[in-house]
């Protein structure tokens, strides 16, 4: 199987900074690119115009540009920025969000952040399943978790 192009997530967590590095070094191991892909959860966004009585679509905009900065930020000490083809922010609910991009973009792999067995503890994890089991089950292409610790891993 020829890999040339990974698709991502990136929810700006030291678990997804973990991520990135693995993907990097995979990457360039094969000469393949890489996109990112952060996604704004559009469940968290009601919650958040609800409290904050505002218009929905006014709170979306705002965690969109507050995404594309953080990508910035997130991106700005990164020497390996030529593995980097494109950043995507992405507005839905994440596991859709990633298997839609990832078949959109015909991806060959997707690479993602997993909190491994130390878990985050959340109740709705347990019974109803990580973002990374999620997009398991959509995808026909190989998905690749990385527990937190691995970037050190060697990787060729």
């Amino acid at each position: 199987m020829d890999i040339s192009l990974l698709l991502v997530p990136i929810d700006f967590s030291e678990c997804s900074a973990n991520a990135l590095e693995y993907a990097k070094k995979f990457a360039a191991g094969l000469k393949a690119e890489l996109i990112l892909i952060h996604v704004i959860d559009s469940r968290r966004t009601e919650e958040i115009a609800e409290f904050i009585k505002e218009p929905m679509e006014q709170v979306k905009e705002r965690l969109i540009n507050q995404a594309k900065q953080s990508f910035r930020r997130f991106l700005s000490k990164d020497n390996d920025k030529d593995l980097i083809k494109e950043t995507i922010v992405s507005y839905g609910r994440p596991f859709q969000e990633i298997a839609i991009k990832a078949r959109e973009l015909q991806v060959d792999i997707v690479l993602m952040g997993g909190y491994g067995s130390r878990g985050k503890g959340q109740i709705d994890e347990i019974f109803f399943g990580s973002t990374v089991e999620k997009v398991v089950r959509l995808l026909p292409c190989p998905v690749l978790c990385v527990p937190m610790g691995w970037s050190e891993a060697g990787v060729s």
